[in-house]
Protein backbone atom coordinates (compact mmCIF):
# COMPACT_ATOMS: atom_id res chain seq x y z
CA UNK A 1 0.00 0.00 0.00
CA UNK A 2 1.39 3.36 -1.03
CA UNK A 3 1.44 6.26 1.42
CA UNK A 4 0.44 9.43 -0.43
CA UNK A 5 1.12 12.19 2.08
CA UNK A 6 1.66 14.93 -0.44
CA UNK A 7 2.09 18.30 1.20
CA UNK A 8 0.24 21.12 -0.48
CA UNK A 9 2.31 24.23 -0.95
CA UNK A 10 0.57 27.57 -0.53
CA UNK A 11 2.12 31.02 -0.84
CA UNK A 12 0.88 34.48 0.00
CA UNK A 13 -0.55 36.58 -2.79
CA UNK A 14 1.50 39.71 -3.45
CA UNK A 15 0.31 41.86 -6.33
CA UNK A 16 1.92 41.00 -9.67
CA UNK A 17 2.48 44.70 -10.35
CA UNK A 18 4.11 45.14 -6.94
CA UNK A 19 6.53 42.27 -7.61
CA UNK A 20 7.29 43.55 -11.12
CA UNK A 21 8.01 47.05 -9.81
CA UNK A 22 10.39 45.73 -7.18
CA UNK A 23 12.14 43.33 -9.55
CA UNK A 24 12.59 46.12 -12.08
CA UNK A 25 14.13 48.40 -9.45
CA UNK A 26 16.45 45.61 -8.26
CA UNK A 27 17.42 44.80 -11.85
CA UNK A 28 18.24 48.47 -12.49
CA UNK A 29 20.30 48.81 -9.31
CA UNK A 30 22.32 45.68 -10.12
CA UNK A 31 22.91 46.92 -13.67
CA UNK A 32 24.06 50.32 -12.42
CA UNK A 33 26.61 48.63 -10.14
CA UNK A 34 27.97 46.52 -13.02
CA UNK A 35 26.56 43.14 -11.96
CA UNK A 36 24.83 40.63 -14.20
CA UNK A 37 21.32 41.19 -12.77
CA UNK A 38 19.86 37.87 -13.94
CA UNK A 39 22.65 35.86 -12.32
CA UNK A 40 22.41 37.83 -9.09
CA UNK A 41 18.62 37.52 -8.84
CA UNK A 42 18.78 33.78 -9.57
CA UNK A 43 21.47 33.42 -6.89
CA UNK A 44 19.19 35.17 -4.43
CA UNK A 45 16.17 33.07 -5.37
CA UNK A 46 18.06 29.79 -5.05
CA UNK A 47 19.81 30.60 -1.79
CA UNK A 48 17.59 33.25 -0.17
CA UNK A 49 20.86 35.01 0.66
CA UNK A 50 20.21 38.75 0.28
CA UNK A 51 23.91 39.49 -0.19
CA UNK A 52 23.44 38.53 -3.86
CA UNK A 53 21.58 41.83 -4.16
CA UNK A 54 23.35 45.19 -3.90
CA UNK A 55 22.40 47.78 -1.30
CA UNK A 56 22.54 50.39 -4.09
CA UNK A 57 19.23 52.28 -4.32
CA UNK A 58 17.88 50.19 -1.42
CA UNK A 59 17.60 47.14 -3.73
CA UNK A 60 18.41 44.58 -1.04
CA UNK A 61 15.70 45.90 1.23
CA UNK A 62 13.23 45.96 -1.66
CA UNK A 63 13.83 42.36 -2.73
CA UNK A 64 13.25 41.19 0.84
CA UNK A 65 9.72 42.65 0.69
CA UNK A 66 8.70 40.05 -1.89
CA UNK A 67 7.76 36.56 -0.78
CA UNK A 68 10.43 34.50 -2.52
CA UNK A 69 8.23 31.42 -2.95
CA UNK A 70 5.45 33.47 -4.49
CA UNK A 71 7.88 35.12 -6.86
CA UNK A 72 9.20 31.75 -8.02
CA UNK A 73 5.63 30.52 -8.46
CA UNK A 74 4.83 33.56 -10.62
CA UNK A 75 7.98 33.08 -12.70
CA UNK A 76 7.21 29.42 -13.39
CA UNK A 77 3.58 30.24 -14.21
CA UNK A 78 4.67 32.98 -16.61
CA UNK A 79 7.20 30.70 -18.28
CA UNK A 80 4.70 27.88 -18.76
CA UNK A 81 1.68 29.88 -19.84
CA UNK A 82 3.01 32.89 -21.75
Amino acid sequence: MENDNTIKFHVQNNSDDYMKTILSAVYQALTEKGYNPINQIVGYLLSEDPTYITNHNNARSLICKIDRDELMQQLVTYYLFS
